[in-house]
């Protein structure tokens, strides 16, 4: 915006200059002509009054050379009684326009070597007598360069102006401009607190305005979203005390303990949600240098959670690459629930007695999580991917999935759903070790290369 304003200013600015300059140039350099032979007129009309008293071409020599300086000036004095005609001075015109003039009667001028001359035809009673003057091309173009050079100045120092006045008014239209996409840039980054200065034009300020009020807004509605969570994750607490005490009333039996451990774990990740939900911060921070957790521990612990439910529904269980250690930027308690909800899909939309399986391979930029079935597999796996939305079975509602993909791209990695080597669902959890976009990502060749050649390295 500001440099087009400044080309428009510089356009418009030019034109004008170059509408009044080149004219006023023109009449500058026909007034100093018409000045030249104005001088001339004036130096002949000084020989007039000598003419009409003699004619003795001794007297008409010193009258020449005391009016006319550096020969500028002849007389042609025409013949009569007998005489021969007689030119006086320093003749530069011909003879064709001389007698010209003297057949017309009035004053003309004719180029000639150097200059012009003025021919001046005075009436007397010898005859016509033509006075010459020589205007030199000087004299014609004396002070012409000056002026133009004056004009020149003038019209750059105007057009310099308008372009240093159209640049600020640019960059009091764009600054604004500016702020307001950054303002933009950064609420939608999370800094809710971003807001614009109202200043600059009207409309940009009615902008900012409109800006800062949406900003309030959605300040506003995640405020009432976290509350809401809040208030339903805590009336969760009244059964979940009923279920404890019944719980601990089951006696010491295997069930009874997985029962007990269930409820507890409910509660505490009841009470992580009521307290992030609480949480004023309307952006978390990054996780710093050495956060995180190690993947193979957070597979194992939840698989021994998992094993005693399949061991009663007749499913094998396999897992591989839990052996050593492999550590990735993601919070224990996120990568938990993320293998519990696609855990808890395994159980809940699979036949008793399937089997599952879930490997870790670690590679040097990223790490591969896989859970796989030996289930009847997903019919649309772009839906299953989408939040709100049903995964192929009836009762579902797409946010476990959700919870995956969100900490897989929360790294810059992604999930994907496919076929898996147990003849059901596999899904792909990709954790990007260094912030970067993985390779290749929608192509299912180089995935699966990928992947063997991570399997190969674990």
């Amino acid at each position: 915006m500001r440099w087009a304003l400044v080309k428009v200013c510089l356009a418009v600015t030019t034109m004008v200059v170059v509408a009044f300059a080149v004219p006023l140039g023109l009449v500058i350099k026909e007034m100093a002509r018409d000045r030249a032979f104005s001088n001339a007129e004036r130096e002949a009309a000084v020989v007039v009054p000598a003419l009409s008293i003699t004619t003795d071409r001794d007297q008409l020599e010193r009258v020449v050379a005391s009016a006319g300086s550096d020969d500028g000036m002849a007389l042609h004095l025409p013949a009569s009684d007998g005489r021969s005609a007689v030119d006086l001075g320093r003749p530069r015109a011909a003879d064709a326009d001389i007698e010209a003039v003297r057949e017309l009667g009035r004053a003309s001028t004719t180029e000639v070597p150097g200059g012009s001359a003025l021919l001046q035809p005075v009436a007397l009673s010898l005859g016509t007598v033509v006075i010459e003057v020589f205007v030199p091309e000087s004299e014609v173009s004396n002070g012409v360069g000056t002026a133009w050079a004056v004009l020149a100045a003038v019209g750059a120092a105007l057009v310099v102006g308008s372009v240093a006045v159209a640049d600020r008014l640019g960059v009091r239209m764009v600054q604004p401009a500016r702020r307001l996409v950054e303002g933009a840039r950064e609420l939608g980054e999370g800094k809710l607190g971003s807001r614009v200065p109202e200043e600059g034009p009207n409309e940009l300020r009615l902008a900012a305005v409109a800006f800062n009020s949406m900003a309030d807004q959605v300040v506003q509605l995640l405020a009432n979203e976290r509350e809401l969570a809040a208030d339903l994750s805590h009336r969760l607490r009244t059964p979940l005390t009923v279920l404890r005490l019944n719980a601990a009333s089951l006696g010491e039996s295997p069930a009874a303990e997985q029962t007990r451990t269930a409820v507890a774990q409910l509660e505490r990740e009841v009470d992580t949600i009521i307290r992030t939900a609480r949480e004023a911060k309307p952006q978390t921070a990054a996780a710093g240098p050495g956060a995180g957790c190690d993947a193979a521990e957070v597979v194992r612990e939840r698989m021994a959670f998992w094993s005693a439910l399949a061991e009663d529904e007749g499913r094998k269980v396999r897992t591989a690459g839990v052996d050593r250690p492999v550590r990735i930027p993601v919070a224990r308690t996120d990568l938990a629930a993320a293998l519990d909800a696609l855990l808890g899909n395994v159980f809940r939309h699979t036949p008793e007695g399937t089997a599952f399986a879930v490997d870790v391979h670690n590679g040097e930029d990223a790490v591969i999580v896989l859970v796989s079935d030996a289930g009847p597999g997903i019919q649309d796996p772009e839906a299953a991917m989408a939040r709100g939305r049903g995964s192929g079975a009836a009762g579902s509602t797409g946010l476990g999935l959700d919870i995956v993909r969100r900490l897989a791209e929360s790294t810059g990695g992604d999930v994907r759903i496919g076929s898996s080597v147990l003849g059901g669902t596999e899904v792909r959890i990709w954790i990007q070790l260094d912030g970067r976009e993985p390779e290749r990502r929608g192509h299912r060749g180089a995935v699966r290369r990928r992947r063997r050649a991570l399997v190969g390295r674990s």
